[in-house]
């Protein structure tokens, strides 16, 4: 069974940077994607990134050019570097693993707080 651990998450300023960090318990090769979603109180959980096994990136419109998404494969880590950060952007960050074949994704992480202070 793969896990997830995300990590990274914290309080920050408006207009600071964070680096999240999701750990997979075993290789990531042979995840299909990868991505980052959040969730904020009282709001459904939305994308805010995805990566393919060959490192097509997707956004998020809201992003607008603040976050990247990367993958080191060698660490079976993850990262989604946030600049420019908005209070609009407190949430938890959610990193998923997997796309099945119904388009769900297979596995999950327990989520790391995102708090953006004004």
């Amino acid at each position: 069974q793969v896990q997830l651990v995300e990590s990274g998450g914290g309080l920050v300023q408006a207009g600071g940077s964070l680096r999240l960090s999701c750990a997979a318990s075993g290789s990531i090769w042979g995840f299909n994607a990868m991505g980052w979603y959040r969730q904020a109180p009282g709001k459904q959980r939305e994308m805010v990134a995805t990566i393919t096994r060959n490192g097509i990136t997707n956004y998020a419109e809201f992003v607008k050019g603040r976050f990247a998404i990367s993958r080191d494969n060698a660490k079976s880590t993850v990262y989604l570097q946030l600049n420019s950060l908005e209070p609009e952007d407190t949430a938890v960050y959610y990193c998923a693993a997997d796309i099945l074949v119904d388009g769900r994704w297979g596995y999950w992480g327990q989520g790391t707080q995102v708090t953006v202070s004004s």
